[in-house]
């Protein structure tokens, strides 16, 4: 999986390698012949020379090289920032059409006229990416292990899942699932992750129905902070109305999966009901008006310019889906369905790709009630207080127009 680092390093390689640049950094006085760059996953670009100094003209140059080539095409690859995957070869058509998206029949059995029950919720909000969204386009989908995660199937127990993934300026990643089992099971699943230099919370969607007879829903904007103050401007107050809206969607979660005080807001749709018409006449709408929000609430807000605030803010984008795949309640029914290991992969490399994978492999025992472990703390856990950087006497108070 191809990260921004792999292509801010090429470009210093590239740019190191031109001349009169390469004379400069190779040159005795000064020089840096043995200069070697390292990248990982999970941390920033460090350049790590053997010398005790360079030539600081040479230096000046390289980051004015590096910076003209980002700036001068914004959709280029290094113009990514942290956490960034590397831009799809496919068109935005060809990437919405993989895998004969969207679906217009079930891989199931059913007896229902609309089996793929919340392939609207699908069709529209790709149609609202589209439309919203600045230089949306799709991103690379494999992972470490280059396993392929944008489709699968089990022809055998009729059942299958198609994920895509999109990134814009406004969101460094959208991923995108439908898993389809006939009636027994449809799910949509959805997660848009900011740009780090927004300080705000994620926006999470899942919602699933079990039999045509038991469904279950979350909407939320997921927040990075304990304290709502702590984001980079309130956002609670604009929720409210929307879900006010919408009685049959007022649930409290349990605390089978997860604590909803963790990583969970207030303002949270949650429902299990049994009435199907739920889905069309208030879940729909409620969507729609909290993905609409959503996008207003970044593109309303002044993005940091200060690359440690952006990391602080990465770290907790981090900690979010080493939380969330360890709680995972579908890891079960994806190891049963495709394999173990294809689960795994599937879970930490393209769900939570920022996580981190558990030495023990992927959890399919009975998820633990309430907040993480003991001791886990720094390994995800819930949203924390005095670990980011945007204090309440720091920022001005900002507000965002109601949808």
């Amino acid at each position: 999986m191809k990260t921004q680092q792999h292509f801010v390093a090429a470009a210093a390689s590239a740019v190191i390698a031109s001349a009169p640049l390469a004379h400069a950094f190779t040159s005795s006085n000064g020089g840096c012949s043995s200069c070697s760059v390292t990248v990982s996953r999970h941390s920033p670009l460090h350049m790590a020379p053997s010398y005790d100094s360079i030539d600081a003209q040479a230096l000046l140059e390289l980051e004015n090289r590096i910076s003209s080539v980002i700036q001068s095409d914004p959709s280029s690859p290094l113009a990514l920032s942290l956490g960034r995957h590397a831009p799809s070869p496919l068109s935005m058509e060809e990437a919405a059409a993989q895998h004969g998206m969207p679906w217009d029949t079930t891989i199931g059995r059913t007896d229902e006229a609309n089996p793929l029950l919340y392939m609207p919720f699908w069709e529209w909000q790709l149609e609202f990416m589209q439309d919203s969204l600045s230089n949306l386009h799709p991103i690379d989908c494999s992972t470490l292990s280059d396993t392929d995660v944008t489709f699968k199937e089990n022809k055998e127990k009729r059942a299958r899942i198609v994920n895509q993934c999109y990134a814009s300026d406004e969101y460094r990643k959208i991923r995108m699932t439908y898993y389809d089992a006939g009636d027994s099971v449809q799910v949509f699943n959805s997660v848009w992750y900011p740009d780090p230099k927004y300080n705000l919370p994620v926006l999470g969607i899942d919602i699933l129905s079990f039999n045509r007879k038991k469904y279950l829903a979350i909407v939320d904007f997921q927040p990075l902070h304990e304290d709502e103050d702590d984001h980079a401007t309130t956002y609670e107050h604009i929720l409210k109305p929307i879900k006010e809206k919408y009685d049959n969607l007022k649930g409290r979660m349990s605390s089978k999966f997860y604590d909803e005080t963790q990583f969970f807001s207030k303002e949270m749709l949650f429902a299990r009901f049994e009435d199907g018409k739920i889905v069309d006449n208030d879940l729909l709408p409620a969507f729609k008006s909290y993905v609409k929000t959503h996008l207003n609430l970044v593109q309303s807000t002044p993005p940091s310019t200060n690359p440690q605030d952006v990391q602080a803010v990465f770290e907790r984008q981090r900690a979010y889906d080493t939380y969330s795949a360890d709680r995972d309640p579908a890891a079960g029914l994806f190891a049963a369905m495709f394999g173990k290991q294809w689960a795994e992969d599937f879970i930490y490399d393209f769900l939570f790709s920022l996580g981190e994978r558990s030495e023990d492999g992927l959890n399919l025992s009975p998820p633990m009630f309430g907040g993480p472990p003991p001791g886990a703390a720094g390994k995800g856990g819930p949203p924390q207080k005095g670990v980011n950087p945007y204090a309440k006497e720091n920022k001005a108070a900002q507000s965002v127009p109601r949808l």
